[in-house]
């Protein structure tokens, strides 16, 4: 038996993979760890969290399952991470996070450096954003000195990971996409932006395809976690790319809504295009020779999350006395409540925002609050909220002449038929789901396959493997969500403004510059 593992080196855990062939889950586990906000914006990861974790997570596959079955490994994570390593291979300072928003300065001058926003688009497919890898490093290059001097190599979350596995240095170009050092168009790593900040090549890890098998597992690695030395290592891809490929999103006219902690509308492309104003990400897709358009919302189900936690104790302790999930319980009180939460709109902006507003200074609210107002308005307003800024990325999809005739959802949201329904509604296009639900990890698995040539192409393993579960069409409410849509864009405009003078003064404070009598 091939069996194929897929690891995804998450956010908040890592989870892994055992699937045979067919596509069947063998097994799975996802050892949990913590990220950490020490400053406001900030977020970070220790590294070592995450090799502990995987250590544990394919052990946990082993138990009962001969190693010497098992083809190869595939690799997915956070996309955007920055790990420092110095000549020793130890991590110099905790990982900066994809959702770390420190950046917004380094990336004004990176980007007036490389020619204007024009320009940088032009080499990289993408504005240069907080969230991406290069501001980080320019960062550090800035801010910590002693740091930034022992830096021998740079990597990614899960090629992280695939160095404590190999001892070798790859990343594929998915995941390299979105670290703004990647000449998207041409697949290779960008010269002249290493040139301009004095970046060594030599801090890079070398860049291939997602199916090539890049590395091999260590004699030292294989002793620790069970598998034999010498296994294929696939070079995997980016969190988003990985998943599209678990999802079957592997063709021109494809496309998929995930629903997790961040929210991403992705598209298939067969050539690559640019949208002309930057406000899709532009990245090299897990199958080779293509690129795939992304928006993305950084608080998607992760605003839901943040609601139930902080303002729904009631429902958490009643899931602890019955059983029942706290989220279907808001899930059935929000049903109830009309279509538009009775004009109450809420804006996802809680870790600021990526797609279609770049804006790190963006932040969550609820607007149109009345006393006639429940906690199943603001339920409601929520999974709204959320649902009307993923159409933002989709409508500039469509704007780019890519026209979806079905929507694959995934992600832990899509587990919500009230939500399933409410997005066929705000799109307009029916919503599927498919069998393969174990997200980007799974998609890693079959990139695995296809580099172990347990399948010939990625085409192939989706065929092979994913099907459709359930459709959803949109219903009567469709077209009362098209009337809020417009409400809801309008407000992004509007408080822009008081945005960004709210980040100056809480900076002004936070410098000590305002004192108490």
């Amino acid at each position: 038996m091939d069996y194929l593992i897929g690891i995804d080196v998450g956010t908040s855990s890592t989870k892994a993979l055992l699937i045979d062939p067919s596509g069947k889950v063998v097994k799975s586990a996802a050892p949990e760890y913590e990220f950490y906000t020490p400053k406001p914006l900030w977020a970070e990861s220790d590294p070592e969290d995450w090799w502990a974790a995987t250590q544990t997570a394919i052990k946990s596959l082993l138990e009962g399952i001969e190693p010497s079955s098992v083809a190869g490994i595939g690799l997915t994570g956070q996309m955007h991470g920055l790990v420092c390593l110095d000549h020793a291979g130890d991590v110099l300072r905790p990982c900066i996070m994809w959702n770390d928003q420190r950046t917004a300065q380094q990336c004004l001058e990176m980007t007036t450096r490389l020619g204007g926003e024009e320009d940088a688009l032009a080499l990289t497919g993408n504005p240069i954003l907080p969230g991406f890898t290069a501001p980080k490093l320019r960062w550090i290059q800035e801010n910590e000195p002693e740091v930034y001097s022992k830096i021998a190599k740079i990597l990614l979350p899960k090629d992280y990971i695939r160095y404590k596995l190999s001892g070798e240095f790859f990343t594929d170009v998915s995941d390299a996409s979105g670290t703004s050092l990647l000449d998207v168009q041409q697949r290779q790593w960008a010269p002249f932006i290493l040139r301009e900040f004095d970046w060594p090549t030599s801090w890079l890890p070398t860049v291939t395809e997602s199916v090539e098998a890049s590395t091999k597992l260590s004699s030292e690695a294989a002793a620790l976690v069970g598998l034999p030395a010498g296994l294929p290592i696939i070079a995997g891809g980016g969190d988003q790319a990985a998943q599209a490929v678990g999802c079957g999103i592997v063709s021109e006219g494809t496309l998929s809504t995930t629903l997790g902690t961040s929210g991403v509308v992705f598209a298939h492309s067969d050539f690559y295009r640019v949208e002309p104003k930057g406000r899709l990400h532009a990245f090299c897709h897990a199958v080779p020779g293509k690129w795939h358009l992304m928006g993305v919302m950084l608080s998607a189900a992760g605003s839901y999350q943040w609601f139930r936690n902080q303002l729904c104790q009631q429902e958490l302790e009643q899931e602890k006395a019955t059983g029942v999930d706290a989220y279907e319980l808001l899930n059935a009180e929000a049903a109830k409540i009309p279509v538009g939460s009775e004009g109450l709109l809420f804006l996802p902006y809680l870790s600021g925002e990526r797609t279609p507003h770049p804006d790190p200074n963006a932040r969550g609210s609820f607007v149109g609050l009345s006393l006639r107002h429940t906690k199943a308005h603001i339920t409601r307003s929520v999974l709204e909220g959320v649902s009307y800024g993923l159409n933002d990325s989709l409508e500039l999809m469509r704007g780019m002449g890519i026209n979806p005739q079905n929507m694959i959802l995934s992600g832990g949201g899509a587990k919500s038929p009230l939500w399933r329904q409410m997005l066929a509604d705000v799109f307009q296009t029916p919503c599927s789901l498919v069998n393969a639900t174990e997200g980007a990890a799974y998609g890693a698995a079959l990139l695995a396959g296809v580099g172990a040539g347990v399948y010939s192409t990625v085409e192939e393993a989706c065929v092979k493997t994913i099907a459709t579960t359930e459709t959803v069409s949109p219903g009567d409410n469709a077209p009362y969500y098209a009337d809020f849509l417009p409400r809801y864009r309008n407000l992004y405009t509007a408080l822009k403004l008081e945005f960004e003078q709210m980040a100056d003064t809480l900076e002004t404070h936070a410098q000590g510059k305002f004192f108490t009598v």
